[in-house]
């Protein structure tokens, strides 16, 4: 991995500064895909899934490089999710055969959903605390479980994905302000009101589950 970081240094050199400190050029084309996947995403819009494919790459090698190894191996699981996702919107179906439109859960789907994360957060901090030398642990853990919760929601196509998303763009502000990515912190600061705003987008188009 050190070899292919080293073969990609040029993609790590500063493009500008930020709060005294550097934006890599890497940085800021994963920010700037991933603010236009979002706003596929908020229209149904399938190009949003190859856009991720791109984006989560590069901020694999940016989060790698930070040792947030946590958030490093997420996006990796993001890009098959990507193209997971991809075939969904063309091809998925719900359980009655239909193609998949915008939908909610049910209560029970719900509360498993939310009872996996609790269990699998402490778990993935446990062993990231144990065996890397992430310096921030359970704080990485939490953002990468949940994300992969409300990536399989958004795959989908249910609602509460955009509910999901809320909550881990706001631990990731912190967790990346502490990092010093200054550009991620202002894209996920970005997400917040576009999780929102992608929420009443779908809301819109719901249909009965």
């Amino acid at each position: 991995m050190d070899a292919l970081l080293q073969s990609l240094q040029p993609l790590f050199a500063p493009a500008f500064q930020a709060f005294g400190s550097p934006i890599s050029w890497t940085e800021l084309l994963a920010f700037s895909l991933a603010i236009w996947m979002v706003v596929c995403n908020m229209r149904v819009h399938v190009l949003a899934w190859p856009l991720a494919l791109t984006s989560s790459l590069l901020y694999f090698l940016l989060f790698w490089s930070g040792k947030l190894y946590g958030e490093a191996a997420l996006q990796l699981v993001f890009a098959a999710l990507a193209i997971w996702g991809w075939w969904q919107w063309l091809r998925g179906r719900d359980q009655q055969g239909h193609a998949l439109k915008v939908r909610v859960m049910s209560a029970r789907a719900r509360w498993m959903a939310v009872s996996a994360v609790l269990l699998a957060w402490p778990l993935l901090g446990l062993w990231l605390d144990r065996q890397t030398d992430s310096s921030v642990p359970y704080w990485d853990a939490f953002p990468t479980v949940a994300s992969l919760l409300g990536q399989y929601l958004l795959g989908r196509k249910y609602q509460e994905n955009w509910g999901v998303w809320l909550l881990v763009n706001a631990v990731s502000v912190s967790l990346f302000a502490y990092k010093g990515y200054w550009l991620t912190v202002l894209l996920y600061a970005v997400f917040i009101p576009m999780s929102v705003a992608g929420w009443r987008a779908w809301q819109r188009q719901l249909q009965p589950a």
